[in-house]
């Protein structure tokens, strides 16, 4: 069983070397190519921003006649025990025209092509990550300029894989955000600081996912790059110290 298993491990270490090694050599470049041909599209080169605008969907009410003769204001309620206390619910929204108020359906067909690109840079950096790992030598004295240049590479290809995990949390509290605004547009329909600001949050994330997209691309790059530049040395780390990190 103990030499089943070690026979296992072995060739699971031999399998992601492989795959590693393709991935850098072959995928790398392919998805770069890709990436360039996507951000040409239209979709992620809106010059006016106004386009990305959507109606959520919130009508505004009609103004509440208050009869003259009541003797209660209308921002106020009285409490069971006689007791008046302040009304500051703001002006409730009982029906919408469509049922719901609405997503930016613009920004969410992004984010839905977005993600998977996203998640597919995870896990390259992680088969990457676990690549040069396994190709760093056991601990000697001496000779280890190779082992520095593996160890610096490694730690790129970590921030990489940390800053593209993060994006996924910049696209939740995105929608967390503007859910936010879109309740105090429900509660406030008559202040239109609230809609125009559901406006700007949308402008503002369609920017974010521009940029999160060239940010990929540009991982793809540097890390194919910094890896084919000194791949002789992150394979074989100690059989000379004449070439140097670029």
């Amino acid at each position: 069983m103990a030499d089943g298993a070690i026979i296992e491990v072995q060739t699971f270490k031999d399998n992601l070397k492989m795959k590693g090694e393709a991935l850098i050599l072959t995928g790398f470049p392919k998805k770069i190519v890709q990436l360039n041909e996507l951000i040409k599209l239209p979709e992620w080169n809106e010059e006016n921003l106004i386009n990305l605008h959507e109606d959520i969907n919130i009508p505004v009410p009609e103004p509440v006649i208050v009869n003259n003769c009541s003797p209660q204001p209308a921002n106020k309620k009285r409490k069971l025990d006689g007791e008046i206390e302040a009304q500051n619910d703001g002006t409730k929204v009982f029906s919408f025209a469509a049922g719901m108020a609405l997503s930016n359906k613009k920004l969410t067909k992004l984010i839905n092509i977005l993600k998977p690109i996203i998640k597919q840079l995870v896990e390259d950096s992680n088969i990457l990550k676990m690549w040069i790992s396994f190709m760093i030598p056991k601990i000697e004295d001496g000779n280890n300029f190779g082992v520095s240049i593996q160890e610096d590479t490694l730690a790129e290809i970590q921030t990489v894989e940390t800053e593209a995990a993060a994006f996924f949390d910049q696209i939740s509290r995105y929608y967390v955000t503007r859910a936010k605004l879109v309740s105090k547009v429900a509660k406030y329909p008559h202040i239109e600081d609230y809609r125009r600001a559901v406006e700007e949050l949308d402008e503002k994330q369609y920017l974010g996912l521009w940029l999160v997209l060239h940010e990929i691309r540009n991982h793809y790059s540097t890390l194919h790059d910094l890896v084919t530049k000194n791949l002789e040395k992150l394979k074989k780390p100690r059989n000379s110290n004449a070439e140097s990190l670029y």
